[in-house]
């Protein structure tokens, strides 16, 4: 059975915090949420709390996860991640903003799985 879109984005965070994970970051929050944006996950790797994009795609008909990212939901993300860190009074942290390109099979099967660190500059 096909997945619904919301399906798929939510298999991706899924998926993607799980990788996080296994390669030795702590997750803190998923799907933050405030009146500028949404952050997939919110991580912290040593000193760093890392704010991680989730692009998730069934197939590169229109595009790869990378492709889909635009210069406005970039700075969505920027706004997001000073609007969380103002709110736990972390303006002074360590961060960065990472981006996880996640593409599925027809099966719903992870095939690919990209770890891009600061892929987008604040």
């Amino acid at each position: 059975m096909k997945l619904s879109r919301k399906e798929v984005g939510k298999l991706g965070e899924t998926l993607a915090a799980e990788y996080l994970k296994n390669n030795g970051l702590g997750i803190i929050e998923i799907n933050y949420r405030c009146p500028c944006g949404e952050i997939d996950i919110i991580a912290q790797e040593n000193d760093y709390i890392v704010f991680t994009e989730v692009r998730t795609k069934t197939g590169n008909l229109f595009g790869t996860p990378e492709e889909s990212i635009s210069q406005i939901k970039k700075k969505h993300l920027i706004e997001t991640a000073y609007t969380y860190l103002d709110e736990k009074d972390k303006l002074e942290s360590n961060w960065r903003i990472d981006f996880i390109a996640v593409e599925l099979d027809h099966n719903s099967k992870p095939t690919r799985i990209e770890h891009y660190r600061d892929a987008v500059e604040g």
